[in-house]
């Protein structure tokens, strides 16, 4: 849900207007009848944002960071086929308006898991049972 935590730090950022017109418009395919409300609930959550840093309150920050990640999953389990449109609004749109260190926070996964009487392997990459064979 990178989108969300994009979404968030791009609203408070010199590039907002590109960041919200760009999910506005992926709202206005997927779901037209909603683009304007949609278009409501960014203006505000940019003023959310702006008063958030003002107040020095990354508490509130991280909870509209966490309802954005929320409704953008909620999207993709009604519309699975926006997961690529919305990965083209982080990639050309969101990602590019923000410093290195909150773009890195955006594209980081954080996974937790709980293994009760079994084995569990959890990996980014490729899983070998043995290791590769060396290549000549």
């Amino acid at each position: 849900m990178a989108v969300g935590s994009a979404l968030v730090a791009a609203m408070a950022t010199d590039a907002w207007q590109q960041a919200r017109d760009g999910l506005a418009a992926l709202w206005q395919r997927i779901h037209p009848e909603q683009a304007e409300q949609m278009d409501s609930e960014l203006e505000t959550l940019r003023t959310q944002i702006l008063q958030a840093r003002q107040d020095q309150d990354p508490s509130t920050e991280q909870a509209l960071e966490g309802m954005w990640r929320l409704q953008l999953q909620a999207l993709l389990q009604r519309e699975p086929l926006a997961a690529g449109e919305l990965r083209r609004l982080l990639d050309e749109q969101l990602a590019p308006a923000l410093d290195p260190g909150q773009r890195e926070r955006a594209y980081s996964v954080l996974q937790n898991t709980t293994v009760f009487g079994g084995t569990s392997i959890v990996a980014g990459r490729d899983v070998y049972r043995e290791p590769p064979t060396p290549k000549a």
